[in-house]
């Protein structure tokens, strides 16, 4: 027993090994250089910077999470605003394919997401190069991005090294603690790497990668693309529940990815009631799949007010509905994203103390509502000592510390004129 539990903790160490960058450069450069594909790099750098006048096909690799690839949407406009002729590819997960497949910026979009289970790692360099054989190959890529600051968790890396793209930019795996402890070495997949470790909107620093690139910044604002099909779509979900798409909704988003970011339902259901109670709004309670538990509750208490959608729309759906919508209450979450990229404005509960790190993953620092009026309701101060960087708790924790009556009064600053809200008392009395 005790020598099968040795051998196999060795097979481990040996098969993640063979998975390492180090190894996949070493073996990875003899391959592509024996097919011709290492011998062009002087031509499209000029003193080790990149060329942009010489660069015709650009691979764009975004394996993040929805929210993520939303706040990417301005630097896909921005790329294409610089290089108007080249070829462009973008890879994301299979969940965002919906999201993106319309967007005009942007010539192909592929789907991937890495594999799991034993030998992970291993199995998943056979994964990415397979892919890469089949997908990119034959593309001939001239550059290769990934404009992700944070630890590079889906193994987009790989997938960038493997799809031989002769220049191939990131952020350095220095540029933060946990992606220097996280992705050791990845530094060795790419040939420019950005350092810059200032701490920025997540918008701002999309945009940061075409400044290294030697390219400009006409807009930064998001934006989204829905069909004649999707418009339809909304339009007759309003108008069977009998909205005027003129008149707009109040939008609840009450899931997100983690349960330490959702505000509690009972929370939602109070201010559901108080805005159908005090006047008369309805509420379009939005989400993906794994949260209709959300939207059943919401209807069990607020009745016909809410229209639930929750786990019943495409990405593009959604967005046609949040484009006839007056304000969207959200976690920090994918809809809260959209909203923006919609022009909504925002209202975000946020589970990130205000004495927390500005750098953390859930700061608003980083990732708050862009381009769109908003406010950030945090919690005063961490629940605990563990979580005074950032809230670590696997339930919610540290959001308890925002009160309905503070959702309330933020409610109102942005959906009403602010005279009214001066007037406000959170109680509902004037």
């Amino acid at each position: 027993m005790f020598f099968n539990g040795l051998d196999r903790s060795f097979v481990k160490q040996i098969c993640d090994w063979l998975a390492s960058p180090q190894v996949t450069k070493f073996y990875g450069e003899i391959f592509f250089g024996l097919i011709g594909r290492r011998r062009h790099n002087h031509q499209k750098c000029v003193h080790n910077k990149i060329d942009l006048t010489q660069i015709e096909r650009v691979l764009v690799v975004r394996l993040d999470a929805i929210g993520d690839v939303v706040i990417s949407i301005s630097f896909l406009r921005e790329l294409r605003q610089n290089l108007p002729h080249a070829w462009i590819t973008l890879i994301v997960q299979p969940s965002v394919i919906n999201l993106v497949e319309l967007c005009p910026y942007i010539n192909e979009v592929l789907p991937y997401n890495k594999t799991y289970g034993r030998f992970s790692q291993l199995r998943n360099r056979f994964r990415e190069i397979e892919f890469a054989r089949k997908y990119l190959w034959s593309k001939y890529f001239d550059l290769a991005i990934i404009p992700r600051w944070d630890i590079d968790d889906y193994y987009a890396s790989f997938v960038t090294y493997f799809s031989a793209a002769v220049l191939r930019v990131t952020y350095s795996e220095k540029v933060n603690q946990d992606k220097q402890k996280n992705n050791q070495n990845y530094d060795y997949l790419f040939t420019h790497l950005i350092t810059d470790r200032e701490i920025k909107h997540e918008v701002q620093r999309n945009l940061d990668v075409i400044r290294f690139l030697g390219g400009t910044i006409e807009h930064d604002f998001l934006e989204c693309w829905t069909s004649p099909e999707d418009k339809a779509f909304a339009t007759n979900i309003l108008s069977f529940n009998g909205i005027d798409d003129n008149n707009g909704l109040i939008v609840f988003a009450p899931g997100a990815s983690s349960s330490k970011r959702m505000w509690p339902i009972s929370n939602f259901i109070e201010l559901g009631l108080w805005l159908k109670q005090k006047y008369g709004l309805r509420i379009l309670a939005i989400g993906g799949p794994g949260e209709e538990k959300l939207g059943l509750e919401l209807e069990n208490y607020l009745g016909s007010s809410v229209i639930n959608v929750i786990g019943k729309t495409t990405l593009r759906q959604t967005v046609a509905l949040l484009q006839s919508s007056r304000l969207v209450v959200s976690n920090d979450s994918s809809p809260m994203h959209l909203a923006s990229a919609c022009g909504v404005p925002v209202v975000e509960i946020s589970c990130h103390p205000r004495s927390g790190l500005p750098g953390h993953y859930n700061s608003p620092k980083r990732f708050a509502p862009w381009g769109v009026p908003n406010i950030v309701l945090q919690p005063p101060e961490a629940f605990s000592v563990s979580c005074q960087e950032g809230c670590i708790s696997s339930e919610p924790h540290c959001i308890l510390g925002v009160t309905v009556d503070e959702v309330k009064k933020a409610v109102m600053a942005l959906c009403f004129a602010e005279k009214n809200a001066e007037m406000f008392d959170a109680s509902g009395k004037s």
